[in-house]
């Protein structure tokens, strides 16, 4: 769904917050419900017990004395009148009703008659429950008119056969508890939330340290080692992290010693080879026997760059590209091979020096030896990166082989045949120093024929002091 959190940070905060606020929501709704019930059945038994109380009185109370005594007893919820005459036609039987007489039944010493006409909800309450109907202009209003109301309407017959009738209104709910419960869930749930939120902070953070430490072991494999704490789980895994990454320390010191002592065990025979050559008179087979000799060199030279590329020692710096470009179109230009370059970057890039340079020689010179003389070369700042695109006018590459042509030693014989040279390592390397800085190379198919390169590099951030200049690598001389 679109509308959850990416992060599991979120997802988890989300998932607690909903949860939790769901139960407090329930739990105080079944608190409010059970309270009510509890209310609603203790006010009955009020209502009962002064129902009873006041049938008792008005017994023992002289016919004459009763209005006066009614008139003290009427309140601001109850009003009783002796003046109705007993109306068993309109009696209602309903659960509520018998419950209501068996209440008042208990209470009373004696049995004595009763009935309710009528219990339910009205929307107004008549004049005779307001201080307009009381009868005494000092006693000051009891209860708006408008409800809604819970009205009882209850006969009981007296002692000596009078009839008192009983008119009980209930109070309205207080119209502001659901706006208090609100505030109430409200402030619990940021609450919830303030405390949720900081303990999985502290659960996931060693999770995204992990992911960007992951992300960035390719680019400097020297980076500090991540903490191991947090929980037993995150902690274990920062461990697991930190030996791999001295692993591959490890593994690429060793290959760089291999490396060293293959390059100098397998020149060495070369060299007395040549060496040796100078012995032999000046014909055709001493001829070839240089050749393959200067192709063993040339595949060795290619192959341990090859195994190089991406492991320089070399520490990015803010590298001038512009300059950098200018002077290996200069250099290309000597060869007879047009540069048209269109764009620039208003900024430096973060790269190694001389890694970038090679990488950048090998997309040039890949163009001009399997595309022609006419290369367009065009810079623009995508973002955060920098993207230089090399378009050539060859053959092109198939769709198939856009991503393979990026393996050791790869040829497409179509349009890369044996006679044109290379070793199948040029793009591999470039894509290797690429990767190393920061950013990667795309091939795709050039509009109008052809090859266009896509090389994407990070820009450096601008300096937070004084500003320093960026370094201008020298490319006289290129291969």
């Amino acid at each position: 769904m679109k509308w959850l959190p990416r992060t599991l940070f979120g997802r988890i905060l989300l998932a607690m917050f909903c949860g939790l606020l769901a139960l407090q929501a329930v739990g105080i709704w079944l608190m409010l419900e059970d309270r009510a019930r509890f209310g609603d059945r203790l006010l009955g038994e009020y209502v009962a017990q002064r129902v009873a109380n006041i049938i008792t009185i008005l017994d023992a109370t002289a016919p004459t004395e009763r209005p006066r005594m009614i008139r003290a007893l009427s309140g601001r919820l109850t009003r009783f009148s002796l003046d109705e005459p007993w109306n068993a036609a309109d009696a209602q039987a309903t659960d509520e009703a018998k419950a209501f007489v068996a209440r008042v039944g208990r209470e009373l010493e004696a049995d004595r008659p009763l009935q309710v006409l009528s219990i339910g909800e009205v929307a107004e309450l008549a004049p005779a429950m307001t201080s307009a109907g009381t009868g005494n202009p000092d006693r000051p209003a009891a209860l708006p008119r408008r409800g809604p109301y819970q009205l009882l309407v209850a006969q009981a017959r007296l002692a000596d056969g009078g009839v008192l009738t009983i008119r009980r209104a209930l109070p309205p709910p207080v119209a502001n508890w659901p706006l208090r419960t609100l505030i109430l869930l409200t402030a619990m749930g940021l609450f919830v939330a303030f405390v949720a939120g900081w303990a999985l902070r502290k659960v996931t953070r060693p999770l995204a340290s992990l992911a960007d430490a992951a992300a960035g072991l390719a680019k400097d494999l020297n980076q500090p080692p991540l903490p191991e704490t947090g929980p037993q789980e995150v902690a274990r895994v920062a461990q697991a992290f930190n030996a791999m990454q001295r692993d591959l320390k490890r593994l690429l010191e060793t290959r760089a010693q291999a490396l060293a002592g293959v390059s100098h065990d397998l020149r060495l025979p070369l060299t007395r080879l040549r060496l040796r050559l100078e012995r032999l008179p000046e014909g055709e087979l001493r001829a070839r026997i240089e050749d393959d000799i200067a192709e063993m060199d040339a595949m060795i030279g290619s192959t341990l760059e090859y195994l190089r590329a991406g492991s320089s020692g070399e520490k990015p710096v803010r590298l001038n590209l512009n300059a950098l470009l200018d002077g290996l179109a200069g250099d290309m230009e000597e060869f007879g091979t047009r540069i048209r370059v269109q764009g620039e970057v208003p900024q430096p890039v973060l790269a190694q020096p001389q890694a970038l340079r090679r990488c950048l020689a090998n997309l040039l010179e890949n163009a001009r030896r399997y595309g022609g003389e006419d290369i367009d070369v065009q810079i623009a700042v995508r973002g955060t990166q920098v993207e230089v695109r090399v378009e050539d006018r060859g053959p092109g590459i198939p769709a198939a082989d856009l991503e393979r042509v990026f393996e050791p030693y790869v040829r497409l014989e179509a349009s890369r045949a044996k006679h044109t040279g290379g070793m199948g390592l040029g793009l591999a390397i470039a894509r290797a120093i690429a990767r190393a800085n920061g950013g990667d190379i795309e091939l795709a198919p050039r509009e109008g024929g052809g090859l266009s390169v896509r090389l994407r590099l990070p820009l450096a951030a601008e300096p937070a002091a004084s500003p320093v200049e960026a370094v201008t690598v020298s490319t006289h001389k290129s291969a």
